[in-house]
């Protein structure tokens, strides 16, 4: 039976991408059948034929390795680079939860671990329009656990700290932290210990800038999927 886990942002621009596609590529050089999934993706770009490729799946497939298929990875990919809801109405094709669950479905079925990811942080919309859907909705709806991805720098014990209680307050499940742009020193060090200790949640991986490969051990990074 397929497991998997989703993951979210203290923001945009954290690297939930960069850290997705390093997470992929650990289950896939260890053997796993691994995939990725996404409810919606903007600010992508045209191929020559005026189709649209999903820039973030693209991403993760050429860094991990992956044997999917890039139009299994999404059903709502959009040019405009702003927030989904705004996409789809600047674009048409609003998300619909339907779509998303059967195309999750459909994935969650083929391989052995689905990673989910999220877009911008935990209070992004999704649709706002025929269908009101937060990403929180997406979480709940496809039953998913999530590790929280945040920048190691400056003003991160905030954006932590802040996302994890929503999540808590909103009965999302967390399993844990990775820090990107990991490079040590004492504010970084103290950024780890006290997110570790305001959320009661540990950090499970620390991702150094430029990093090919994800320092995290495969079975711990495995116990994290359900």
């Amino acid at each position: 039976m397929a497991k998997a886990i989703f993951v979210t942002g203290t923001g945009t621009d954290v690297g939930k991408t960069y850290v997705t596609g390093l997470i992929v590529k650990k289950l896939v050089s260890e053997g796993c059948d691994a995939a990725y999934y996404k409810a919606a993706m903007s600010g992508n770009i045209k191929r020559p034929d005026g189709k649209l490729i999903p820039q973030d799946a693209r991403f993760v497939k050429d860094i991990s390795g992956m044997r999917q298929e890039l139009d299994e990875t999404c059903h709502y990919i959009y040019e405009t680079a702003v927030s989904p809801h705004l996409a789809s109405r600047i674009e048409g094709n609003p998300v619909r939860m339907d779509v998303v669950k059967e195309g999750y479905k459909k994935v969650f079925d083929k391989y052995e671990y689905v990673t989910v990811e999220g877009s911008g942080g935990i209070l992004c919309p999704i649709s706002f329009d025929d269908e009101k859907i937060m990403l929180e909705d997406v979480i709940r709806e496809l039953g998913l656990k999530t590790i929280i991805v945040a920048d190691a720098g400056l003003g991160t014990i905030n954006s932590i700290v802040l996302t994890a209680e929503y999540m808590r307050n909103h009965n999302i499940d967390v399993k844990g932290i990775i820090l990107n742009n990991w490079t040590g020193g004492l504010m970084q060090e103290d950024n780890l210990k006290m997110s570790e200790l305001l959320t009661g949640l540990k950090v499970i991986a620390k991702v150094k800038p430029d990093a090919t490969e994800l320092d995290i051990d495969i079975e711990k990074l495995k116990e994290i999927y359900e």
